[in-house]
């Protein structure tokens, strides 16, 4: 007697990757010789720097942050895409399995520009998995579609089980310190909050978020908002900066007096971040974000592992 059930779908074997988080996420989930194509913003862990790069931006990442935020401003109103994807080079390595993202138009490619780029040929057994997380239990969701686009949903599990407990045993920790005031910012000039799942890494580190709201998307930062709010530790987290180019950029808030007068500044409780590696990529190192934002809250407490490494405090 032949079995009439039909065959299982075979897991995915050609995966590529077009935001830094889901590539993140790929290899913890054990899956990193998998990847055959990334984005020009996935960096880790750094053997998938050997991977070839599918996308580009438009704009000068180097430039001052002013001169970049008003590149994109220009990009968007002319309704271009921020970034560029290599539509044949993807096509030839035949993936079975693209992610990519619905979130930010400015953090990576989006949706709409992966579907342009292979809409002739992404009927042809090419899966395509977006993922548009704000808050940490939509990072916990993405984890496991992605596990489970991968034929791989125990482990997609055990990850989130793993993250899940980590953040437990840092909130048991800090469950009887008092919570200061934090304020976090995502771009320095113009100033923007950072938002979505921040607030709650804030509350694992056993802080208070007092510029955003958990679920909620950055934006540009009204001076009026910074100032009543009034954080006691400010923690800068520019996305896509590294720890250097952190530092380097404080200086256009150095020269303005709103900035100086902020009592965080003028306590010496402002600190620069690789917001690059760290904060920004909704994926397993999140965990490892609460961390070293609670080695800067109550170094009483957590070891400062991080420190000199991924932040620093700022002394101007």
């Amino acid at each position: 007697m032949v079995d009439s059930a039909a065959s299982p779908t075979p897991a995915p074997q050609r995966v590529v990757s077009l935001i830094a988080s889901s590539t993140e996420i790929v290899c913890a989930l054990g899956c990193a010789d998998r990847l055959v194509g990334r984005s020009h913003e996935c960096d880790f862990p750094p053997e998938v720097a050997a991977l070839p790069m599918l996308t580009r931006a438009r704009l000068d990442t180097a430039a001052p942050s002013g001169e970049i935020d008003r590149a994109v401003r220009e990009i968007l109103t002319d309704a271009l895409a921020v970034y560029d994807i290599e539509a044949e080079a993807l096509r030839e390595l035949k993936p079975d399995l693209i992610v990519t993202q619905d979130l930010c138009e400015v953090c990576a490619v989006s949706l709409s520009d992966v579907e342009a780029a292979v809409c002739d040929w992404i009927g042809t057994g090419t899966d395509l998995v977006s993922l548009k997380p704000s808050r940490l239990d939509h990072v916990w969701s993405d984890i496991r579609r992605v596990a489970a686009s991968l034929g791989e949903p125990l482990r997609g599990e055990a990850l989130v089980e793993h993250m899940q407990g980590r953040l437990r045993k840092l909130e048991e920790r800090l469950r009887s310190r008092s919570r200061p005031k934090v304020g976090c910012i995502e771009w320095l000039d113009p100033i923007m909050d950072a938002g979505n799942w921040m607030p709650e890494v804030v509350a694992a580190a056993g802080g208070r978020d007092v510029l955003s709201k958990p679920g909620e998307h950055s934006g540009y930062l009204d001076w009026a908002q910074l100032q009543s709010a009034d954080p006691q530790v400010l923690v800068m987290m520019p996305c896509g900066f590294g720890l250097e180019r952190t530092r380097q950029e404080m200086a256009v808030l150095d020269a303005d007096p709103r900035w100086q007068a902020l009592s965080a500044v003028q306590k010496g409780e402002v600190y620069v971040t690789d917001g690059n590696q760290f904060f920004n990529r909704p994926g397993p190192r999140l965990v490892e974000s609460a961390e070293l934002l609670a080695e800067i809250l109550h170094p009483q407490i957590i070891e400062p592992k991080h420190e000199g490494k991924a932040w620093a405090r700022y002394l101007g």
